[in-house]
């Protein structure tokens, strides 16, 4: 079934610079004014919105071309696929041979899920539930926590990810951890993609946060960070794939908590960098991009292309330690109210990341590793339900799966001036959302996001994943 006015769509698609074509949810696309450049794919829910800003942004990316050499090999995109405000489309995956593109991740490196489950009901949480809030509310927003390392620790925490840390933390335990288990952070560690672990190098960190000797209090280890971030309380509604589900410790009726996070301030000093370095990298006397997307090639430049993967290495393995410290607050928080929890680790994944890939590379913009057999975690907005789901390994979609359900409308629509503010119309009723500010409330409104169900349906169908259990909000923490 096509979507309707399709033929209205594609002409006025194509009066955007944009060769469009359409077959059984699949959209591809490519610029019309590069025929010979590679074909885009994007996995559409019927009758939801194509937005061609998104499209010319993934075309463009499809068509980044190093004249050194280097190419974009395959392009795709998820169904939450939609416009990213740094010229790169959410939701798009590309796979690269001779080229790695810092722009196509950005700077929220690292950016990813992570999902424990806690055998409470959700009568037993209720009844200390602004107990616990307050405590949460005094790690997240107000800075009670305390995330003091020393400065060995940040230097492995950027080398080696979450081994290099822990192994630091087992020999001199400082601030919150010393509270915490860190033989079950270590077990726990097979958990995390990659075992939370990079090739990175603590010299291409920020400077302040890699001293000689001594502590450093981070500011930004253990936050949440703003626009879709967040942490979230959930039940497990339903489960579908009993057997998986028990393997991977999961029950209808448990609580759950899922964090949303990525590796702040550090990403955006490193992906900002590189941006930066690629551009000034450009053959002097060659036209810029149309794009303004800049790769490094390993034919001109291939001890930059090394460096920059270690460097987002570096960012990835802070942001791997972000939502370990952000699940490992909670955690505390709850063995203090609760008492006895153990709230052990599902999983946790990244969905802005370059990862090497047969002769080259591939790149994840907003979707997430989805290879045979692995944990997938895919969250709706605050008001609809969330997923755990397996991988299929489908490699017409590069392994991958979407992050999340995708934004339909923008923070600004929701938020300026002539806008509805009901609860109704917002999605908000009966949204237990912890915030302290109001704006952030409205801009993350389940309103603002496309229907989940329809995203995890078409995805189901396209045998890029199946679904293992189905999770409802309780509370929602945004910073």
């Amino acid at each position: 079934m096509q979507p309707k006015n399709l033929k209205r769509l594609l002409r006025a698609l194509e009066r955007q610079g944009l060769d469009v074509t359409y077959n059984n949810r699949t959209y591809s696309v490519r610029l019309v004014n590069s025929p010979d450049a590679l074909v885009a794919e994007v996995l559409l829910p019927e009758n939801f919105p194509v937005e061609a800003k998104a499209l010319k942004q993934l075309a463009n990316l499809a068509s980044v071309r190093h004249p050194s050499g280097g190419c974009v090999c395959r392009a795709c995109a998820t169904p939450d696929f939609h416009p990213g405000d740094a010229g790169v489309a959410i939701g798009s995956v590309i796979e690269t041979v001779g080229q790695v593109i810092p722009g196509a991740v950005g700077s929220d490196i690292n950016c990813g899920m992570r999902l424990h489950i806690v055998d409470l009901t959700i009568e037993e949480f209720l009844t200390k539930r602004d107990q616990f809030v307050e405590r949460m509310k005094g790690d997240y927003f107000f800075g009670t926590r305390d995330m003091t390392m020393t400065a060995h620790a940040m230097r492995s925490l950027f080398q080696y990810g979450v081994p290099g840390w822990l192994d630091t933390m087992l020999d001199q335990p400082t601030g919150s951890v010393v509270k915490s288990d860190l033989q079950q952070l270590a077990q726990e560690s097979d958990r995390i993609f990659l075992g939370g672990s990079m090739d990175g190098n603590w010299k291409l960190a920020p400077e302040e946060l890699v001293p000689d000797a001594g502590l450093v209090r981070d500011g930004g280890l253990a936050t949440i960070g703003g626009g879709n971030h967040f942490v979230e309380v959930q039940r497990v509604d339903k489960v579908e794939n009993r057997p998986l589900a028990h393997a991977w410790g999961v029950r209808e009726g448990q609580l759950a908590f899922m964090i949303h996070s990525g590796s702040r301030n550090v990403g955006k000093y490193i992906g900002g960098m590189w941006r930066d370095k690629a551009k000034a990298t450009w053959q002097k006397g060659l036209k810029y991009p149309d794009s303004q997307i800049f790769p490094l090639s390993t034919y001109s430049h291939p001890e930059l292309v090394a460096s920059y993967l270690q460097a987002e290495a570096t960012a990835a393995n802070y942001g791997f330690i972000n939502r370990l410290l952000l699940a490992e607050l909670l955690r505390l928080r709850l063995r203090e109210v609760y008492k006895d929890v153990e709230a052990p680790l599902v999983y946790d994944l990244p969905h802005n990341i370059t990862l090497p890939e047969g002769q080259g590379w591939v790149t994840r913009k907003g979707a997430c590793p989805a290879y045979t057999g692995q944990p997938v975690i895919i969250p709706g907005s605050m008001g609809a339900y969330s997923y755990l789901m397996v991988g299929k390994g489908n490699t017409a979609f590069c392994n991958s799966a979407s992050h999340g359900a995708g934004r339909i409308r923008s923070r600004f629509d929701l938020s300026r001036k002539g806008a509805s503010q009901s609860e109704a119309e917002l999605g908000l009723t009966g949204v237990d959302c912890i915030t302290l500010r109001e704006e952030r409330r409205i801009e993350e409104a389940p309103a603002a996001y496309k229907p989940i169900q329809s995203v995890i349906d078409v995805q189901v169908e396209a045998e890029m994943v199946d679904v293992v259990a189905r999770l409802s909000p309780v509370l929602t923490f945004k910073a």
